[in-house]
């Protein structure tokens, strides 16, 4: 496959802003594409190089790319980075660049979907003496043999910032269509924007629909399950498997008003949980191996290396996926410790041993992903505990089944709730017994009841340089939520629960401690989020400042009101910060429609 031809469609989905229109344009091109290059063009869709499990990135600086473009173009580096800054996007400068460039090209060769990959690839195993030249030309040979549009998405790849609007709910959709869109008599009626379908098809796609997103849900790859459909039909899907040691999406739950609520939505009898103010484990356990997931899929086994002994000991199972939370434990009173303290635990590299004796952890198991081998997701969740149950050895302070009630009584659930929340809990999550495990998904199979109205989990996407005292910092953060189609939409500005500046004392671990501690709410400052964001600066004008969308943080406000001044439609009064939260990935950040449906409720 051409390079030029997914260049063509990247620009086609980012003109085009309707998720109708989009996966059209995917499935079209997925048609003609040959089974071999299926992984590679729906990793390439989703932005990426790597599988989401994989543990490789990319890493490459906008500078570096700077220089890159300089090689390719005949351009000196002061001239890119003013145009750069005019652009605020390296890759339209690339593009604008390689459309007038200087230097002759001395060598042009067709560039292909594979040659893209493999040298993108590449710049993420180069290493030692010599590798930032190695690097610089891998990527301005691809640039010297591209068109003007194609070197547009090859930086942007490269920067992992690719701005086409695409979520896996477009491409897992365009996969149907693509496979299945014929013998389905599927027409998109682009003038009302809505699917026509031949007689009775309509239940046959929500059918197939339903098929390939449990194609996905087990395997976490979108390519795998295209280039499976391509080659084995339907049928194939049966092959695709829950692999111990590669982690999938982790379930998530929308929150209730109150008890009466929860037990509403899930039914009864219903099983009550404790909520637990920790952090989000996936802990696959084959034989005498055990690797630990974050929430994002990140392999955190290291950081946490203590566990491994505790699920050996204490797991009666020869292979097993489980969800846990991990929750830290005061060395001293051993009362639970909130989320922040053991988030330092998270990325930390050095001195795991020490930290781990500070700060301990107790895993709490609440649901079983697979046993033995077998694939747990569709039994019912009342099956699942059956075998936490039997297989967790219960040691407080290392590992317990999640403290759990079944009932149908509203007032053994509210005295529970309680009970949760004199705890320190946060409190309860509310569990239907025979719901299956839906990976990512907010169903209702349960629900969370807390005491205060539900924080929001918002992406930052702008900032102003401050004044006077806060000159050189960033301040005023712009916050965005998420639309069904991907955008980000601005839904406030936050300056609130920052501290000024970092404690006086100066160590020589102050960098590494500043790294720890930068998910506690006392070490959030408007320094740390500085250097946290300006790696990912995209333009600049004036004082104000925008970025690729990365940096999670959660944010508590008075109310949601209406607001014609931000894209969303909505604005945060009186919003602050309340933490970093690095262990969300962008896909759980806040959506829309949650910001629509709190505004709601506060209402009532």
């Amino acid at each position: 496959m051409r390079y030029a031809e997914l260049a063509e469609l990247y620009s086609t989905l980012e003109q085009t802003p309707k998720r109708l229109l989009k996966t059209k344009a995917i499935a079209e091109v997925l048609v003609k594409t040959p089974g071999s290059e299926m992984s590679t063009l729906l990793l390439f869709l989703e932005g990426r190089i790597f599988p989401i499990s994989s543990e490789e990135k990319i890493g490459v600086a906008a500078k570096l790319v700077l220089r890159a473009i300089a090689l390719a173009t005949g351009r000196t580096a002061d001239e890119i980075e003013k145009h750069w800054k005019k652009t605020g996007d390296l890759g339209m400068t690339a593009e604008q660049l390689l459309a007038k460039k200087k230097q002759a090209t001395l060598q042009h060769t067709l560039l292909t979907l594979q040659k893209v990959f493999t040298n993108i690839q590449k710049l993420a195993s180069t290493e030692g003496e010599g590798s930032v030249d190695r690097k610089i030309q891998l990527i301005a040979e691809l640039l010297t043999s591209a068109t003007p549009l194609e070197g547009k998405y090859i930086i942007r790849m490269v920067l992992e910032d690719l701005r086409i609007g695409v979520g896996e709910g477009a491409l897992r959709d365009a996969i149907v269509w693509a496979f299945f869109g014929k013998e389905l008599g599927l027409i998109l009626n682009e003038e009302k924007l809505k699917l026509d379908f031949a007689d009775g098809s309509r239940e046959k796609y929500n059918a197939l629909v339903k098929e390939v997103q449990q194609g996905y849900d087990i395997s976490n790859d979108l390519g795998e399950v295209a280039k499976t459909l391509k080659e084995k039909g339907l049928q194939g899907l049966n092959t695709l498997k829950l692999t111990t040691g590669k982690p999938i999406k982790v379930m998530l739950f929308q929150k209730a008003k109150d008890m009466e609520d929860a037990f509403k939505t899930v039914g009864t009898p219903a099983a009550i949980e404790y909520k637990y103010d920790g952090f989000r484990m996936q802990v696959h356990k084959k034989g005498k191996d055990v690797l630990i997931f974050t929430r994002r899929l990140d392999n955190v086994t290291q950081a946490f290396a203590e566990i491994k002994k505790v699920i050996l000991d204490h797991v009666k199972a020869e292979e097993v996926i489980l969800d846990c939370e991990a929750v830290g434990i005061d060395v001293k009173n051993k009362k639970y410790l909130p989320f922040q303290m053991i988030s330092q635990r998270i990325k930390r590299k050095y001195d795991i041993e020490k930290m781990a004796e500070k700060y301990p952890v107790e895993i709490n198991v609440f649901d079983l992903l697979s046993y033995n081998g077998k694939n747990l997701l569709h039994e019912p969740f009342a099956d699942r505990r059956s075998i936490i149950n039997k297989i967790i050895k219960a040691e407080p302070g290392k590992i317990i089944p999640a403290h759990q009630l079944v009932t149908s009584d509203p007032k053994q659930g509210e005295k529970f709730y309680k009970e949760a929340l004199r705890a320190g809990l946060e409190g309860v999550m509310v569990k239907s017994l025979t719901a299956v495990y839906q990976p990512g998904s907010r169903v209702g199979f349960g629900v969370k009841v807390k005491p205060t109205m539900e924080n929001l989990d918002l992406v930052i996407v702008g900032a102003e340089w401050g004044t006077g005292k806060r000159a050189g910092w960033l301040t005023s953060f712009t916050l965005a939520c998420q639309d069904d189609d991907g955008n980000f939409l601005s839904v406030g500005k936050v300056g609130t629960g920052f501290k000024e500046k970092e404690d006086e004392e100066d160590t020589e671990n102050k960098k590494e401690e500043m790294e720890d501690e930068k998910n506690t709410k006392e070490s959030v400052t408007f320094e740390t989020m500085t250097q946290l964001l300006k790696p990912l600066i995209t333009k600049e004008k004036g004082r104000e400042v925008f970025f690729k969308p990365k940096i999670i943080i959660e944010v508590a406000y008075e109310e949601i009101q209406k607001s014609p001044s931000y894209e969303s439609g909505y604005a945060l009064r009186f919003p602050r910060i309340l933490r970093l939260r690095d262990d969300k990935p962008l896909s759980e950040i806040t959506t829309l429609s949650q910001v629509e449906e709190y505004f709601k409720e506060q209402k009532k």
